[in-house]
């Protein structure tokens, strides 16, 4: 069996809070059993261990309970929210889960974008693809935030998701505008026929051929 040499090794050490060593709100906000559920607008629910409800503003650091209002500490309320959000169980403020429309996981995404991609499925300008039904490759310059079926071909008179070659795919998919080596025209895709390659793949002779 052969080992890498100089390989990083784990200390021995627990990944659970040291809730002994903590105060008794930060630790009750980890131990006890509470459901937190997103309003939006940075605003949150927190259904506490005896059935209590509470709504949790993070943004402004305020909670309906009690123990804030009246004695105006930072309850484990507000605590669990923050612990919550960090770990990746509920959106952030400013965000929302969706389901990606490439792949359908679960995702959060900025509240202003209204067609969800995950970050493995989302396309940044500069990215390199292929494409599915071509095999052409190209360089991806925006996504928009409009559906393939609300996307104009101006040259054709129809949508994106009304091109022949596009009919297979999801009308509701997010429309991504790429560009073929060598040159400037704009050509538009639904997200799933378009394909990631790592950036340091060649992007090859590739000319233009009939797409959407």
């Amino acid at each position: 069996m052969t080992h890498t040499r100089n390989t990083p090794v784990s200390r021995k050490q627990s990944l659970v809070p040291d809730l002994d060593g903590m105060a008794d709100r930060a630790a009750r906000a980890w131990r006890e059993r509470m459901a937190v559920d997103p309003l939006g607008g940075g605003r949150y629910v927190v259904e506490s261990t005896s059935d209590a409800t509470y709504v949790v503003s993070l943004p402004g650091s305020r909670c309906s309970c009690p123990d804030h209002t009246i004695r105006n500490e930072r309850c484990k309320h507000l605590r669990r929210v923050a612990i919550e959000v960090t770990e990746g169980r509920v959106p952030p403020p400013g965000f929302r889960a969706a389901d990606c429309l490439a792949c359908g996981r679960e995702t959060f995404v900025p509240d202003a974008i209204r067609l969800p991609l995950c970050p493995t499925c989302g396309f940044e300008p500069g990215d390199r693809v292929r494409d599915r039904e071509t095999g052409d490759l190209l360089t991806v310059v925006a996504v928009a935030d409009r559906r393939a079926d609300e996307v104009e071909i101006e040259a054709l008179d129809a949508t994106v998701a009304a091109h022949p070659s596009n009919r297979a795919y999801d009308p509701a998919e997010p429309v991504v505008e790429a560009v073929y080596p060598g040159s400037e025209q704009r050509y538009s895709f639904p997200r799933s026929r378009l394909v990631r390659r790592p950036r340091a793949a060649s992007a090859g002779d590739a000319s233009p051929t009939a797409t959407g």
